[in-house]
């Protein structure tokens, strides 16, 4: 209920105002059954934009911060991802990445559909960065179509740092579903995974244009940290 309430009503019509939202290829989404939504990440809008557009209902595997906000926006926040049954995961609990398959993998079991970021959080800088392999050990082995998701505009809506939203114009192409036979192995080793995610994020640079940084984007993050300490040092 809350899901169709947000999304028509209390909070939809404003996104649509705000993003003048357009996209691409929807068609391509089967009305029913196993789909996997891998795209790139500018904005934490990008997720209220892809449940705005795609007609079936979206599970995320959220960071747990967002569910454990202060304040009145916090707790806001917090009510809302609950409200729309989005799956809450610690980055501090060691077996995170575990739980966050699992969930996952329950979603799909279901017919429904899991959408996911392979870079892991959103780029610093709007560039593209080296995708983490979770979504290939999933996708290898569920019977479910993998889409790449390209978002643009986002990020000039919602810079980081920024609170409020500019007005702009949000564009989401659904890319032609990804032949992974070729990676289906027995064993699904650490070199197919790897090779496969490679895959989907070639298929993701070459649809956004956007520039490929072969590293992950959580350690450019540190690295920046520390170089920006050590000139205030």
């Amino acid at each position: 209920m809350w899901y169709s309430l947000f999304k028509y009503v209390l909070i939809g019509p404003y996104l649509r105002y705000k993003g003048r939202p357009r996209i691409e290829g929807l068609e391509r989404i089967p009305a029913r059954g196993q789909v996997i939504l891998a795209g790139n990440h500018l904005s934490i809008v990008d997720s209220f934009y892809l449940c705005l557009l795609i007609n079936r209902p979206i599970t995320f595997v959220a960071k747990s911060d967002y569910f454990e906000g202060r304040g009145l926006r916090g707790r806001a926040l917090a009510w809302f991802f609950r409200a729309v049954k989005q799956i809450p995961i610690s980055r501090h609990d060691p077996d995170a990445a575990k739980k966050s398959l699992e969930a996952s993998r329950r979603v799909l079991d279901n017919g429904g559909i899991w959408a996911i970021y392979p870079e892991g959080s959103r780029s610093p800088d709007g560039r593209l960065y080296k995708g983490k392999t979770g979504v290939m050990r999933i996708a290898l082995t569920a019977d479910a179509v993998v889409f790449p998701v390209v978002t643009s505009g986002t990020r000039e809506m919602n810079p980081i740092g920024k609170r409020g939203l500019r007005r702009g114009r949000v564009e989401i192409r659904i890319c032609e579903p990804l032949d992974l036979s070729k990676y289906v192995t027995a064993t699904n080793s650490g070199a197919v995974l790897r090779a496969a995610t490679d895959y989907l994020m070639c298929s993701l640079q070459e649809n956004s244009g956007q520039e490929y940084v072969d590293c992950y984007n959580d350690a450019y993050k540190s690295r920046s940290n520390r170089t920006d300490n050590a000139r205030t040092a």
